[in-house]
């Protein structure tokens, strides 16, 4: 049975994601696959890493469960805006504030080189434009996918990491969102 943790960066629960998170997740469950969610709206944690790297904060009891979640499956899901080209402020507090090292990498001594410590998992983001997807890569080199799958899940030896992009958002009808829905409970059936 795969093990999915579906991973929502949006911070208003009455925005579009917590409904592409729900189409997916019943998808997902009509596939057989056992599902724990990570609502970052919800959690109680410092989205600021205060002192950089040079002094580890203490993890509060939701970002320690939300590490046990990560840990726990194989397959993450990623689910956010893009907001002014890149991830939610608080997505982005999440990451910074958990993916570190000791936990999702390790640096060698003495070398340029790292471990990675996701290895064996497998990703999806799956992100919300207020433009098409092609004029999102073409125009400005898709950022926060670049962020989020190169500079922070494949560093950490998660792959293969899928995208998909849903949008024009900010004029789509109720027909079109269906339409968007129906093609992401597919794409949770489908892992």
């Amino acid at each position: 049975m795969k093990k999915i943790a579906i991973i929502n960066g949006h911070p208003n629960e009455s925005s579009f994601n917590f409904g592409i998170a729900d189409a997916y997740k019943k998808g997902a469950e009509q596939s057989g696959a056992e599902i724990k969610e990570i609502i970052i709206a919800k959690l109680q944690f410092d989205p600021i890493l205060h002192f950089g790297y040079q002094k580890r904060m203490e993890l509060e009891p939701d970002l320690l469960k939300a590490w046990e979640i990560i840990q726990w499956a194989d397959h993450l899901v990623w689910i956010h805006p893009v907001w002014w080209g890149g991830l939610p402020a608080l997505m982005k507090g999440f990451i910074d504030r958990l993916f570190l090292p000791g936990f999702a990498y390790r640096y060698r001594d003495n070398s340029v080189w790292w471990d990675k410590l996701l290895k064996g998992k497998a990703a999806h983001i799956i992100t919300t434009l207020d433009q098409p997807g092609w004029y999102y890569r073409l125009f400005y080199g898709r950022a926060s996918v670049n962020q989020l799958k190169k500079s922070t899940l494949e560093f950490c030896g998660v792959k293969p990491v899928e995208v998909t992009y849903i949008g024009i958002i900010r004029n789509s009808t109720k027909v079109q969102r269906d339409v968007w829905l129906q093609k992401v409970k597919e794409l949770g059936r489908r892992q």
